[in-house]
Parts: C-alpha cells; sequence; structure tokens
C-alpha cells in the first residue's frame, strides 16, 4: 500500500483515529507522518509501551484526589532491589523476581483493569482440550458448592453435587 500523503513512498505507519466519534484511517509512510507531526512509535517524543502502563497505573488518582489507599500504594517498596511502586509506575517494569512479592497487593486490580481478569484462562485445544474444560467447570462448580454449604442452601448444593458427579463420569469414560 502507497502513503496516502506522497502516493510514492510505501505506507509503513497506520493510523486509526476517533475523534468526537468519527473514524479516520491513515496510511502514511514516516517522512510524511514526521511532516504531519505524528508520534511514531520507538522514536524520540514517539508513543511508547511504558507511557501506556504509566497511564494505566495511574489511573486510580487520576482526577480526583489520591486516597490513602492509593497513596500507601505508591509507597510500596521491593526490600530486594529497592525499587517502589511509583519508579515501578513510570519504568513499567519491575527490577527483580522478588519485586511480585512485594507489589502484589497493587498488582491485582491492575490485572483486572487490563485483562479484565485475575486469572488467565488461554486458550484451549479443541481435540486435547475436553478435559481441560471438565477440569475448569468442575472446579467452578466445587466453588459454587462450598458457597452454597456456607449459606445452608442445601438443595442446590445437592443439585451442584450431581452436576459435579455427572462430569466426573464424563471424565472417566473418555
Amino acid at each position: 500500500m502507497l502513503c496516502q500523503e506522497c502516493g510514492a513512498k510505501p505506507a509503513t505507519l497506520h493510523f486509526t483515529k476517533i475523534v468526537n466519534g468519527e473514524k479516520t484511517e491513515f496510511h502514511i509512510c514516516e517522512s510524511c507522518a514526521r511532516e504531519k507531526g505524528e508520534l511514531i512509535p520507538g522514536t524520540a517524543g514517539g508513543f511508547s509501551i511504558h507511557s501506556l502502563l504509566s497511564g494505566l497505573l495511574d489511573l486510580e488518582g487520576a482526577g480526583k484526589e489520591k486516597t490513602a489507599a492509593a497513596k500507601t500504594t505508591q509507597s510500596l517498596q521491593c526490600e530486594n532491589c529497592g525499587m517502589t511502586y511509583s519508579q515501578f509506575s513510570k519504568l513499567g517494569r519491575f527490577g527483580c523476581s522478588s519485586c511480585y512479592k512485594y507489589f502484589n497487593s497493587a498488582l491485582d486490580p491492575l490485572f483486572k483493569r487490563v485483562h479484565g481478569s485475575t486469572a488467565h484462562v488461554g486458550k484451549i485445544p479443541k481435540r486435547a482440550g475436553a478435559r481441560i474444560v471438565f477440569r475448569r467447570q468442575i472446579d467452578e462448580l466445587k466453588l459454587q458448592l462450598q458457597q452454597s454449604i456456607a449459606q445452608e442452601e442445601f438443595e442446590t448444593a445437592a443439585h451442584l453435587r450431581d452436576q459435579i458427579r455427572e462430569l466426573e463420569k464424563e471424565i472417566a469414560q473418555e
């Protein structure tokens, strides 16, 4: 695809802008992008993944006063390498493997915001994945069963127990 501006060079940058609900797509070469003043990823003054991550990390306090919990999060520090959570939010990467342990309380909300969940489920292969799907269903049903028992909903618990047994029979037959 050729550049929409000069029509001579191949388009290497593809932008989609949405302004006031109106979507516009640009396919331009790097030199035309510089002339238009677009930010080019990976160049000086360009967009970086670290700036995206920093923006996500700062969402808690954006547009409002920081709560005591947000201030506590910012003061977290890894005892192994000395990196603070604020340094992590600026750099977008940890200083060592121990940072995961020390920043754990602040990471779950971040993962939930970015990925929609704190548990990685991934894709399951169709041929070999039936057993995995059944295992996940059984685990979910067992969790519901425990909640039903705790809330003394014994009829629901009995129904869930029967569902678990059926799934376990299907697994055994494979």
